[in-house]
């Protein structure tokens, strides 16, 4: 199966990696011209803009964008649902929120067009791994393009699947990435309770070695969490500033419209933004942990 990839940052770049490793041919722009070449040398077929990308593709066209979301992710859709034509398919595979997908879908129908919004995880380690991938939006459109999400998937069988109409892919991923915010708050707070008591010489590294088999806490976040404090034990690198990319507030302002108390998750996003105020253990370790399974960066202490 063709398609196009617009938006090549680390995520990005690893999808368009994945699919053409499983016999699809991709077309890629960016507006870094550097991200591009990269991949045209990997395989995959090079555009200079969002026309000549339209341009190389066969009708019905596939366009999945992976771009910030907000007003990033609306110019790009603006600009392919003017170039794109009845029949051809947008898929915005960023974190965009779902009420603008749902109004995106509406907008590109009134030009024949197809949207499908997919809550995509994996990070950066989804190019060995696969990703998780939440799609909402026109089911017979999901039927058609699912050897796509297939291949992007960790198997064809697992990982991936159509789970409601327009917008519900990106807000059962807004949903994921508040339970995610929550998983590392708590971990966060264990460890950093386990590191003020100086009674017992615990060694963190090997308690999250311990915990990671046959632990009713056992995850793949605290996979990453062995991995940090055994790169770092004290994270004495690492500056206690943790940022949120919008997920986390979106879900609370839900829960408040729908009146679902959601205490756990609300708390962890208020943490976030107490770690920009000062230096707390625990704040540096969700700095840490959003490093290592998103390829965030990270502000560094100094001395």
């Amino acid at each position: 199966m063709e398609l196009g990839m617009i938006g090549l940052g680390r995520m990005g770049s690893n999808m368009a990696l994945r699919l053409m490793r499983g016999g699809h041919n991709v077309v890629v722009y960016d507006p870094i011209e550097e991200s591009v070449k990269t991949l045209t040398e990997e395989g995959a077929n090079g555009a200079g803009s969002v026309a000549a990308l339209v341009g190389k593709l066969a009708a019905p066209r596939i366009v999945w964008v992976m771009v910030p979301s907000g007003e990033a992710a609306e110019d790009v859709i603006d600009k392919l649902a003017a170039e794109l034509t009845a029949g051809d398919t947008i898929i915005d595979g960023g974190n965009s929120n779902y009420k603008d997908s749902m109004r995106r879908a509406a907008a590109v129908a009134e030009k024949g067009l197809y949207f499908l919004d997919v809550g995509t995880s994996g990070g950066i380690w989804g190019l060995e791994g696969g990703y998780c991938l939440m799609v909402g939006g026109d089911y017979g459109v999901y039927q058609r393009l699912e050897p796509i999400f297939q291949t992007l998937a960790p198997s064809p069988r697992d990982g991936y699947g159509y789970v409601g109409p327009s917008g519900a892919g990106h807000f059962v991923k807004m949903v994921h990435n508040g339970v995610e915010y929550a998983l590392m708050e708590a971990y966060a707070e264990g460890f950093e309770l386990m590191q003020a008591k100086q009674d017992f010489p615990l060694n963190l590294a090997q308690i999250s070695q311990i915990w990671r088999y046959g632990s009713v806490v056992r995850s793949w976040l605290l996979d990453l969490t062995a991995a940090v404090l055994q790169e770092d034990p004290g994270l004495h690198n690492v500056q206690a500033y943790v940022e949120d990319t919008g997920e986390g507030r979106w879900t609370i302002e839900e829960s408040i419209n729908l009146g679902v108390p959601i205490p756990a998750i609300t708390d962890s996003v208020q943490v976030r933004f107490r770690s920009r105020q000062d230096s707390p253990f625990s704040g540096r370790l969700m700095a840490a942990l959003r490093k290592k399974f998103g390829g965030h960066a990270v502000r560094t202490r100094e001395g």
